[in-house]
């Protein structure tokens, strides 16, 4: 079978647009929702909610693309990408929260920080403290100025 361009396997599991299920979803690969799930959706695999797509309840999967709007507790061990026409409602639980401009999120989100670090991470080698840079006042003379 043809590799398809979202989820790297051939396992999809579809929820087409105008079907409206109620209950729970477990599986390995990749879940697409066109339609409307009142539940849950478990996979270590990838949910895409399409931009018809509606999910009320509980996301938990490695990855989670919404372009559609769903109300649940999301967790997702990799990443949560909401697309510019995406709507959350509820909480967020994920190491990597990437949001296009125009997503909408209401709720809280949880990166698994639990405190800060005490001393700043050190910049990269091409990237100076700013610090150092501090303003320098230039003295000019009036001879400089003649010149």
């Amino acid at each position: 079978m043809k590799k398809n361009g979202f989820g790297g396997d051939d396992n999809i599991t579809l929820l087409a647009k105008g079907v409206h299920l109620k209950g729970e979803i477990r599986v390995e690969g990749t879940v697409r929702i066109d339609g409307r799930l009142e539940g849950e959706i478990h996979t270590k695999g990838q949910v895409i909610v399409g931009e018809d797509g509606l999910v009320q309840g509980t996301v938990a999967a490695g990855t989670v693309v919404s372009s559609g709007r769903i109300k649940a507790t999301v967790t997702a061990v990799e990443r949560v990408h909401l697309l510019k026409t995406a709507v959350v409602i509820g909480e967020i639980h994920t190491p990597v929260l990437m949001m296009e401009e125009g997503a909408k999120l209401q709720g809280t989100t949880d990166m698994g920080v639990t405190a800060w670090p005490e001393e700043l991470p050190k910049l990269a080698g091409a990237v100076r403290d700013l610090a150092s840079h501090k303003a320098k006042h230039a003295v000019t003379h009036e001879k400089d100025l003649a010149n």
